[in-house]
């Protein structure tokens, strides 16, 4: 079995060896106008063979990069691989980036092969040519518009196959000769980083990095061919990539591509899921969408919903964990389950979920505890784009709402004085591309990665992430500032989309809230309170009443924390606009860039450090099709409630 391993140590060799032992398996499903196209294992072999043949004789050879852009797609799948048959290494891009984001990856790179999805997509790479003349070929998967396009570096994506099949007819050895040329050290794929503080860096990762840290988590948690993954976010970051690509060529299981970001819900409950990964975000928009049809729900119903949540947050968790839970409680969760919690999960598309991750930023664990409340295995997991995402993962049986769990096989941990984790790890990158210098500041010479996360193991060896070193800070007075904890405290709730907090070197913690419009406009459309639009809304007192009695629950729990208690958040306003990666405060992962908006939004935070009631703003917003607008507003700033410590007032 250990020889097998070794022998298959690259993607192309995999993917061989699954069409050879499970040629007639599913491969990869694609929704397609409301009905599920699905490709074996050999089918997808056979297309990967001829996509290779095309690639060739379009002059992709070794050690080139081949950028791919475009949604979750069994073509954008078979193209990365046929890009590592020839020795290429794949370059997957954010297919929601504007044009001038996709500028740079593809200079530092030199990409002269480009995969794009639709018209979308090849109207962003024809508009970057001049900034970017390496790149000589463009295929396109979509036809649909583009039948006018006359440029010369476009080829169709069914004309790419047809000089492929004729390549491989003349001669079929090419191909199995370039596949046994790969290497487990050949750099497999190119994933740049968010820039979420700096330009991206292109992470080179390879096929043994992904291979082994795919193949460690595999057998944790005894996942085989029988198994079936939802591949719904963004395929150029790594967490989709190792969990729609890497993992399903280690194991054989069966990936779900569906048909559009819309239908991802009930495409879930079509498939059934064993094996389910959602960043936080994803997990609060699906709270999100729960809450609101409870409050639109019958009192009854309501009445019901609220009695047997209160018991899944008291002894779910432990049934799901296989701690002792007496029998009366046991009756009543099972009519729960039948009742409430089965049919949620139903309706969430995750009743046949066997294993679930979330990772990506830390989750609130008010939010992680509803999950595994309602019988979902929700666990988490850390990693990064560096570190070929499996560090570590909760075993079952020791999940903790505030850990990601014990290093996983293989992985080795310490930390600084400074409290900043060190990784070693044979899924460490290999450099970042062209930049020996930032290579050299992440791993040092004895190969410890300097992860830039602050955090220190709990007495059960679990590893516990408090934030980013450099945002972990204190206010003026020496208490402990973790703005990532408090945002995602915040974020529970469901009228809160985003949060930005503020308070390091400060005498108290002030905070930016953005709210979810779906929630927050069904809640006032309850309550029959008209509005014109996100800026009207987000300036009404009733909705600033909401968010208060959201934050003071936020100062409340705090309170009982012997180190955060005294960084309750003291004032807030409500932004005009949703944060956007397009006007560059999230990155395209969504997280927050909050130096960015520290800056951007300056007068915003000096008002609220200095006691004004309100503050004027004008400020230019970008929409998808490129536009710009100005909104004006004037911001209201409220202050929220704050409460003694509990140790201050059990002393009193």
């Amino acid at each position: 079995m250990a020889a097998e391993a070794a022998a298959l140590d690259t993607f192309p060799k995999l993917l061989l060896h699954h069409a050879a032992v499970r040629g007639e398996r599913p491969a990869i499903r694609e929704k397609d106008l409301g009905i599920w196209q699905t490709w074996s294992w050999k089918q997808f072999a056979d297309e990967v063979r001829v996509l290779a043949c095309g690639l060739a004789e379009q002059g992709l050879k070794r050690g080139d990069h081949m950028a791919l852009v475009g949604d979750n797609r069994p073509r954008l799948y078979a193209a990365m691989c046929a890009a590592q048959c020839l020795g290429a290494v794949p370059v997957p891009l954010y297919q929601d980036a504007v044009a001038a984001e996709m500028a740079f990856p593809i200079q530092n790179a030199q990409v002269a092969h480009a995969l794009a999805e639709d018209q979308e997509q090849v109207d962003k790479l024809l508009e970057i040519l001049t900034r970017c003349p390496s790149l000589e070929h463009i295929y396109f998967d979509d036809p649909r518009g583009l039948r006018k396009y006359a440029q010369p570096q476009l080829t169709s994506y069914e004309r790419l196959r047809e000089i492929g099949a004729a390549a491989y007819r003349r001669d079929p050895a090419f191909l199995e000769t370039e596949i046994a040329k790969g290497s487990g050290e050949d750099p497999a794929a190119m994933f740049f980083t968010s820039g979420t503080t700096a330009t991206p860096k292109g992470v080179v990762l390879t096929h043994h990095a992904l291979i082994d840290r795919a193949r460690a988590a595999a057998e944790m948690e005894g996942l085989g061919d029988e198994d079936v993954a939802l591949a719904y976010l963004p395929p150029a970051w790594i967490g989709q990539n190792i969990f729609s690509y890497a993992q399903p060529l280690v194991t054989g299981y069966c990936i779900c591509c569906p048909e559009s970001a819309e239908t991802v819900i009930t495409d879930m409950r079509e498939i059934g899921p064993t094996y389910y990964f959602a960043p936080p975000r994803v997990l609060e928009a699906l709270l999100t969408q729960v809450s609101i049809r409870m409050e639109d729900a019958g009192r009854a119903k309501r009445a019901m919903y609220r009695h047997f949540m209160g018991l899944a947050r008291r002894v779910g968790g432990a049934i799901l964990d296989g701690r002792r839970v007496g029998a009366l409680e046991r009756l009543r969760y099972w009519l729960g389950d039948l009742f409430v919690y089965g049919p949620l999960r139903n309706a969430l598309g995750m009743s046949r979920v066997r294993v679930a991750y979330t990772a990506g930023e830390a989750i609130g664990p008010d939010l992680f505890r509803f999950y595994r409340s309602i019988g979902i295995n929700l666990k988490q997991l850390y990693g990064s784009t560096e570190t070929s995402v499996f560090v570590c993962v909760q075993p079952n049986g020791q999940v903790k709402p505030d850990t990601v769990g014990p290093p996983v096989r293989g992985v080795e941990l310490k930390f600084t004085p400074q409290r900043e984790l060190l990784i070693r790890s044979p899924g460490l990158f290999r450099e970042y591309y062209k930049n020996p210098q930032a290579t050299a500041e992440a791993k040092d010479r004895d190969g410890w990665f300097h992860t830039g996360d602050a955090g220190y193991f709990d007495p059960d060896g679990h590893l516990k992430i408090i934030d980013r070193v450099k945002d972990v800070g204190k206010l003026a007075d020496g208490t402990l500032f973790a703005p990532k904890y408090l945002e995602n405290k915040l974020k529970f709730f469901p009228y809160v989309k985003e949060a930005v907090a503020f308070g390091n070197g400060r005498d108290r913690v002030c905070a930016f809230i953005s709210i979810d419009m779906d929630a927050v406009g069904n809640w006032a459309e309850r309550r029959k309170l008209a509005y014109t639009g996100y800026v009207d809304l987000a300036s009404r007192d009733e909705v600033y009443e909401l968010i208060g009695k959201c934050v003071e629950q936020v100062n409340a729990d705090l309170a009982a924390d012997a180190e955060l208690a005294g960084s309750q958040i003291h004032r807030f306003l409500i932004l005009h606009k949703e944060l956007e990666a397009d006007d560059e405060e999230l990155t395209r992962t969504r997280k927050v860039r909050r130096g960015f908006i520290a800056e951007k939004y300056a007068p915003l935070v000096a008002a609220l450090y200095g006691g004004e009631r309100s503050v004027h703003v004008e400020a230019q917003v970008r929409y998808e099709d490129g536009r710009t607008a100005s909104v004006k507003a004037d911001l209201k700033i409220r202050d929220a409630k704050t409460f003694a410590p509990q140790a201050a007032r059990r002393a009193a």
